[in-house]
């Protein structure tokens, strides 16, 4: 399926009115309902989210291009969350404290009432290395199929909404808990840190982000040593379930090459003109 039906203009929805006494006009910014691809099954009590499947955002303007355009939280990282805080009409949610796939999902639905469904970017087909360009429909992405993954992976939650994993070769049981804005802005700084220093840690920064245990084991020095050491098959297996087991927009589309047709499911590449589209 694609996004959830309500993230395209609905008949009904009210709008969220803006108003300027000062002038003779008046506008009326319409909404939308975005679905959530965690169902707000994963938020704690007390939580604005907990166990709430949607939330309503209005549409992009010119006041969210020029947060988007900022060159000072452009330089921070944090333009796109300043202007998608501006869109999320209940002013109880932060957006440093929505799971990253939650985010994602409200991120893709504000482009579409920005600058619509189809998103035109250059691709360099993976087969002949030819660069074109290629549209993609925004509109025709799906949310993963967490509950099928956890099935499959044989994956456990827990009533703090974490996830207990086994790994295949070390045969270490980790729980995992699932990653917010917060932490994808703290990966972002020691990126960038670790980049003035010609160093990358991305990986483990990854791991030490999202597990809590090591087989009981909650020390955080002993958890960051079995990182360390973990087994490259571990590492890659870990990575594959969270990956799947994560509420999150599914960004594979279908591709073909104008050059050699070459044909396949990619990642939609979010480059510059996903939302500063030229």
């Amino acid at each position: 399926m694609g996004l959830p039906e309500p993230l395209m203009p609905e008949a009904g929805v009210p709008p969220a009115a803006i108003e300027d006494n000062s002038t003779q006009f008046s506008w009326s910014v319409p909404t939308e309902i975005v679905e959530l691809p965690s169902q707000g099954k994963f938020y704690p009590e007390g939580h604005p989210l907990h166990n709430v499947s949607n939330v309503e955002i209005k549409y992009m303007t010119a006041k969210e291009e020029d947060i988007l355009t900022s060159p000072s939280l452009l330089r921070e990282g944090l333009a796109v969350d300043r202007a998608l805080q501006n869109v999320i009409l209940n002013t109880s949610v932060r957006v440093e404290e929505l799971l990253i796939g939650d985010k994602n999902a409200l991120v893709v639905a504000t482009r579409i009432t920005g600058y619509g469904e189809e998103y035109q970017t250059s691709v360099t087909c993976p087969s002949c290395m030819e660069q074109d360009t290629h549209t993609f429909d925004l509109s025709e992405l799906e949310h993963l199929d967490f509950e099928t993954a956890m099935s499959d992976h044989n994956v456990t939650v827990s009533a703090e909404n974490t996830f207990t994993v086994k790994l295949p070769l070390s045969k270490a049981t980790v729980e995992c808990r699932l990653l917010t804005g917060k932490d994808e802005i703290r990966m972002l700084k020691k990126s960038k840190k670790n980049a003035k220093k010609k160093t990358s840690t991305a990986l483990t920064d990854q791991f030490s982000s999202f597990i809590t245990t090591v087989n009981g084991e909650t020390d955080p020095f002993r958890v960051g040593v079995f990182i360390q050491q973990m087994p490259a098959r571990d590492s890659r297996y870990l990575r594959k379930v969270f990956a799947e087991i994560s509420p999150n927009i599914d960004m594979k589309q279908h591709f073909e090459c104008s050059s050699c047709a070459y044909t396949a499911d990619m990642e939609v590449p979010l480059t510059s003109d996903f939302l500063w589209p030229k």
